[in-house]
Order: structure tokens, then C-alpha cells, then sequence
């Protein structure tokens, strides 16, 4: 014990003795809280510099970022057994540059900037060069999209040098995210970029990168290449371009953990997947990697899993059989290899069944780039967002998917030989494997089963979707058999079964009053006078003409109008005696009424659909 504490002691001396020297970054995990973490480094001489820079969003809170003159070593030393700290670890200086991959050369789609509605039918449009690229159909993306009828859900982060805000490409699914290496809001990368921006659009193609082309002036292309400053410049925004290429209804979340030159902190990284999490991000991209294990990055991957966030990550790009991170996290991650065209590993591609989960095209691949403007890349970090935009698709199949279904999901992908984990990406072929398991399946029914109303009501029913089987996927919904002049509506259009509840929508039918029906004349057939009643009608009639016909002062055609009017009611007393008109039984009908729902009975039918399986029920509607 006594030779312990004199090696501690000439260790501290040593160290007062020697010159400071610059700050080292040091992740600590402890127990103490902020405030006793701060009174911890103050309370040491020796870590009269050790400062606390902030917390890194552990969701226990233990998580912290340091600044000491020690390295990391000779803190472990001092700090020993000392309770509250359970750990630390450097905070690596990590790089997205460098590595095998280069340009050749530059795909023809880079010419073709035609626009086209991308998604189909949307106001947004894209360069066809990039919408239908090779790339793109080699894993079937459009196939895919219309097979299964989707364009993908959630929201996909991309953990990055940050994204170009105002790309009309993807300004509309675009969210605020965060900027770690400035500790500000927003994930724009253009913060990065601080000389004077292209002027217009141009139709010139430059390399403006050791990996990267892209359609752009010669003078900003010149600024761009060779200036270490912007090595890595436009990368978040050529990686989020493919995640939407095959998502583009998802939601995309810029997290800027790494600056325009290509450097970032391991401690960025955990606190950008932190905040992914905590902001119900459901995919996770990770286009970059790096050889030092660490502790730390494995717990906020293992948060993310436990969150049921799909994570995508490239495996490298030195051409070798290494393990990288977070590619070999593989309970956490799945790792991506770059392909050419032909399907076959890319020369600068790292392999190995330890880091690649599956493959992706990951040459010339077309993307959106800053200033508005297209580029085409080459490395696996433009293969990953392939597999994160497939984890959007799933989700849109199956909104329980975890990591490990879209994992399952992708694996059932193309061989393309050894090393390369389970192949290349197809998209049509993963989703065909989302059919129900043996025995799942799901069962619709409408209550009630027979409703009737008046023309201008509504109905209101029930549709309820029942799982068995364990079946916990969504069932998108549809009505039909409505009568003429009516609607019928669904709320919510669809649910998402969890395997064992069942999920209900309204089912409403509104029908339209119809208009009054014009007037139909009134029976012509009178009810017969009784004859001692017409005896005395025909009596009174000829006292009251004999008094006319007396007396000599009234005008000699008003006792001929009233003569005449004798004869008609004598004729009219003498039909109701049991002549005269009726309608016949059996005629026709009064017309019908004007516009609106007709009367009758109709079977409303609701279909529920889950890719190729349906299931319906009908309820018998009555209008009168």
C-alpha cells in the first residue's frame, strides 16, 4: 500500500513539474452528476485545468465530455477506483476522407437534367439523370415502390457534414435537425462553405473531390478541389439525395457531426444518435467508419436498438478485410459494401463477413448536391443510404419494424460472392419477404350489417381488423357499393395491427336529399252522394231558380248563367250516383322525385389490403 502511494505521488509530481500541454477531449461516464463532476476536477491539483465541456445526452445522464492536459492513460492512473467514475474514454478526432475511392468516370445521367415529378405526381421535380439512374434500377427502387405501394415512412437521420436546406430536391421532407460542431440548431452544411457561391446554374462537369463530380461552374469547381477545407463538402448532401431517391415520402433529419473538411468527434457522433433517438427518428445513416473499437458509441447504438431505430453504416473504403466501426457493431448496424454496375466489389471497397451485412451500387451514383445542383459519387458511403432508404420502406410495410426485421428483410438479397455478406441490395426481392409468417394473417368485419336511412343522412359503421397469426402489419383500407349520389369515406385509411389487438376506422356513407316532387293532380274520383242527400240539393236548386225566374228586375243573362250552372250540378249529383271518372288501379305512378339519392338497397363493401392479401366484409345499406 505505502509503495502504491509513493508511486501516485512522484506520478502527480512528475506531472506538476512537467509544462502543460495542449487539452486532451476525454469521454467520461460517471455517476456524479454535472456539478459533482465539476467539483471532482476542481478538487484535484493535478486537474487544476481538467474542465467539463457539457453533457453528451445519455438518457441516464452519466455521459460527459472533458478537457484536460492529461491523456487518457495517465488520468485512468490517477483517477483508479474512484467512486462515481465508471469509465472513460478518449474522444477520437474520426475522418470521412481518405481511402481508395476516386472518380473515373462521370455517369452520362450527369447531362441529363430534364425534370421530371419526383415522387410521381408530386410538384417536386429532380433531374431524370438522378430519378432514373442506373444505380436505381440495378436494386429496383421503382419496381419496388410501385410492387408494394409505397414511398417510405418515418423519419431517416443522417449523422453527417449537414445538407444544402434550400435543395429544391429536398426541401419539402426536410427537417430543422441540429449542428453539433457549432452547438447551434439547423444541420446545414452550408454554414461550412465561405466563399463566394456559384452565380447561376451550369452544365459543366468538374471534379470537385478526391471521390466526387459534380455539375458545376469551373470557377467553384476550382474552389472546391484540392482545398482541404471542403474535402468532405457536400458529402450530407449527396448521401440524404439517395436515402430520398428510395424513400421520398420519408422524413430527413440533417445531423451535422462532422465539419465541410471531413474531421468530427466521436463525442458529436453519440450525442447526434442520442438526439435521433430522443427525436423519434426510426432510421439511422452512418456514412462513415473507423478502426478503434469503442465502448461508448456500442452503448448508444444498443440505446438505439432497444428504441427499435434501423441503423445503416458504411464499411470503408481501403479496399481491405478490416473491421471498422459502427460496420462491426452487426447486433446494432448494418454494414454496406460498394458494387459497380456489373455487380461486382468495388476495387476500394472494404469486404469481410464481419462488417458487410449486404451491398449496394456505389460508383458514379447520381445525388443531389449544394447549390441546387447534382454530383455523382464513388464509396460506400453512397452505398449505405441505399440500406437506410430500404429501412423507410419496411416501416411503411410494417410500422413495428425493429433492426432486426429490416435486417432479415435485406438479407434476402443477390449473391455476388464470398465477403460480401448477404449479397447485393433488391429492394422487390427484401420487401416480397414481408408476406405473414405461417399462420398470420388478419380478418375484417363491419357492424352493423344492415342500417337504413332517408336520403340526405349519413351511415356511420364500423370496420374492425383483427390479427392472428401474430400478423402486425398495415392494413390499408378501401369502400365500395355506395349508391348513386352519395360518398363513402374511411377515418384513419388505414391501421397498423400490433399482433394482437385489433384496430378499428368509421366507415361513413353520406347520401343527398333529393328534390320535391313536382305536384300530381288530385283524384278525380268523388265520393258518391247518398240519394236522400241529392234530393235535397236538386229541390233547393229549383225553388232558387223559380225565385229568379220571378222575380222581373234581375238581367236576363244572369238568369241564363245561373240557369246553365243548374244543368252542370245536376250533372255532377247525377255521376256521383255511381258514374263518372276514377284513376284505375294499376296506373302510372306519380313521378319521381329530382336529383339526390335514389331509394333502394345497397352492400357497402370495405376492403383491407396488405400487398398481395385482402380481406372484406359488406353491410346492407337502405335508403328510402
Amino acid at each position: 500500500m505505502k509503495l502504491r502511494a509513493i508511486a501516485a505521488l512522484i506520478l502527480i509530481w512528475g506531472l506538476w513539474a512537467s509544462p502543460a500541454s495542449a487539452d486532451n477531449r476525454i469521454i467520461v461516464r460517471t455517476t456524479l452528476g454535472l456539478e459533482g463532476l465539476q467539483q471532482f476536477c476542481s478538487g484535484l491539483p493535478i486537474l487544476q485545468n481538467c474542465s467539463v465541456v457539457g453533457a453528451l445526452g445519455d438518457p441516464l445522464g452519466q455521459l460527459y465530455l472533458i478537457t484536460t492536459p492529461l491523456d487518457l492513460n495517465t488520468l485512468l492512473q490517477l483517477l483508479g477506483n474512484t467512486v462515481g467514475i465508471v469509465d472513460a474514454e478518449a474522444d477520437q478526432l474520426l475522418s470521412m476522407v481518405g481511402g481508395l475511392n476516386q472518380v473515373t468516370t462521370p455517369p452520362t445521367g450527369l447531362t441529363d437534367s430534364t425534370p421530371v415529378a419526383y415522387p410521381t405526381n408530386s410538384s417536386t421535380t429532380v433531374w431524370d439523370g438522378y430519378a432514373n439512374q442506373p444505380a436505381a434500377q440495378i436494386v429496383r427502387v421503382q419496381a419496388a415502390q410501385n410492387t408494394f405501394h409505397t414511398l417510405g415512412t418515418g423519419i431517416v437521420a443522417d449523422i453527417d457534414t449537414g445538407v444544402d436546406p434550400n435543395h429544391p430536391a429536398l426541401k419539402a421532407v426536410l427537417l430543422p435537425g441540429y449542428d453539433f460542431t457549432r452547438n447551434q440548431p439547423g444541420g446545414s452544411e452550408m454554414t461550412d462553405y465561405t466563399d463566394t457561391p456559384p452565380s447561376g446554374q451550369s452544365s459543366n462537369i468538374a471534379q470537385v473531390n478526391q471521390s466526387t463530380t459534380a455539375v458545376l461552374d469551373q470557377s467553384s469547381a476550382a474552389i472546391l478541389d484540392g482545398n482541404p477545407k471542403y474535402s468532405a463538402f457536400g458529402h450530407g448532401t449527396m448521401v440524404m439525395g439517395i436515402i430520398h431517391l428510395v424513400a421520398p415520402n420519408a422524413q430527413l433529419l440533417p445531423l451535422k457531426a462532422f465539419r465541410s473538411d471531413g474531421t468530427g468527434y466521436l463525442s458529436d457522433v453519440l450525442r447526434a444518435i442520442y438526439y435521433a433517438v430522443q427525436n423519434k427518428a426510426n432510421v439511422i445513416n452512418m456514412s462513415f467508419d473507423f478502426t478503434s473499437s469503442s465502448a461508448e458509441l456500442k452503448k448508444a447504438l444498443d440505446y438505439a436498438n432497444q428504441n427499435n431505430v434501423i441503423c445503416g453504416a458504411s464499411a470503408g473504403n481501403d479496399g481491405k478485410q478490416e473491421i471498422v466501426y459502427p460496420a462491426a457493431l452487426q447486433a446494432d448496424v448494418m454494414g454496406v459494401a460498394s458494387t459497380s454496375d456489373t455487380d461486382a466489389r468495388s476495387s476500394f471497397s472494404n469486404y469481410g463477413d464481419a462488417i458487410v451485412w449486404v451491398a449496394a451500387p456505389g460508383e458514379g451514383v447520381i445525388s443531389t448536391y449544394p447549390f441546387g445542383t447534382y454530383a455523382a459519387g464513388w464509396g460506400t458511403s453512397f452505398s449505405a443510404p441505399f440500406v437506410s432508404g430500404a429501412g423507410a420502406l419496411v416501416l411503411a410495410l410494417n410500422g413495428n419494424a425493429t433492426e432486426s426485421t429490416a435486417a432479415s428483410v435485406v438479407a434476402h438479397a443477390v449473391p455476388i460472392g464470398p465477403d460480401m455478406g448477404n449479397g447485393r441490395l433488391d429492394l422487390v426481392q427484401a420487401l416480397q419477404t414481408m408476406s405473414p409468417g405461417s399462420g398470420a394473417d388478419y380478418a375484417i368485419s363491419l357492424s352493423p350489417t344492415s342500417t337504413t336511412i332517408q336520403a340526405g343522412q349519413s351511415a356511420n359503421l364500423t370496420v374492425s381488423v383483427t390479427p392472428s397469426g401474430g400478423f402486425n402489419n398495415t392494413v390499408k383500407l378501401a369502400c365500395s357499393g355506395e349508391p348513386a349520389n352519395s360518398t363513402c369515406t374511411l377515418s384513419p385509411p388505414s391501421v397498423t395491427l400490433n399482433g394482437q389487438s385489433s384496430a378499428s376506422a368509421t366507415v361513413t356513407v353520406q347520401t343527398t336529399a333529393r328534390g320535391s316532387a313536382l305536384s300530381w293532380p288530385v283524384s278525380w274520383e268523388l265520393h258518391q252522394i247518398g240519394p236522400w242527400s241529392m234530393a235535397s240539393l236538386c229541390a233547393a236548386w229549383i225553388l232558387f231558380c223559380l225565385w229568379l225566374g220571378s222575380s222581373r228586375r234581375l238581367p236576363k243573362k244572369l238568369l241564363q248563367f245561373s240557369g246553365a250552372t243548374g244543368m252542370v250540378l245536376t250533372a255532377v249529383l247525377c255521376i256521383s250516383c255511381g258514374g263518372g271518372y276514377s284513376a284505375p288501379p294499376g296506373g302510372p305512378p306519380p313521378p319521381p322525385p329530382s336529383g339526390g339519392t335514389p331509394p333502394g338497397v345497397s352492400e357497402i363493401v370495405v376492403t383491407g389490403t396488405w400487398n398481395n392479401v385482402s380481406h372484406a366484409a359488406a353491410s346492407q345499406l337502405t335508403v328510402n
